[in-house]
């Protein structure tokens, strides 16, 4: 009996492990895309083409988009960007926008009507940064 204990133990401790550990490296599995480019192509063909699939594949756990600069503007102007984006927060990806920047461009109104969470991002990007998030920036 004392055997069967000890096998059952030694099956099962490395196997709670390597649970453990995968679930630690899947909680790390974090993608922030900052947007800032005023290049319509860059948006459509790059940024939002990858920003998605990466959310809706599964390829990160958690994506945010951060919305940063004449990217504002930009998405405030063209509603085929919006629609995509909707797309986008569909799938879960979640949408953020610099309160400074849209303020710039006259547009966090816009930008908190497509429901994107307009608000100072020097904080959580630096946190996101210390704490290992991968990051794209387009």
């Amino acid at each position: 009996m004392k055997h069967l204990l000890l096998t059952l133990f030694l099956i099962t401790v490395p196997l709670l492990g390597v649970t453990a550990k995968k679930k630690t490296m899947r909680e790390q599995d974090k993608l922030m895309v900052i947007w800032s480019s005023g290049d319509r192509d860059v948006a459509l063909k790059v940024c939002f083409m990858y920003t998605n699939a990466a959310k809706k594949m599964e390829w990160f756990n958690d994506v945010y988009l951060i919305i940063w600069g004449p990217s504002a503007k930009l998405l405030s102007e063209d509603k085929e960007l919006q629609e995509k984006l909707k797309v986008m927060q569909d799938n879960g990806v979640v949408v953020e926008a610099c309160v400074n920047c849209a303020d710039m461009y006259g547009v966090a109104d816009d930008l908190r009507a497509m429901g994107i969470d307009v608000k100072g991002m020097g904080k959580p990007l630096t946190e996101r940064l210390k704490a290992g998030w991968k990051q794209l920036n387009f």
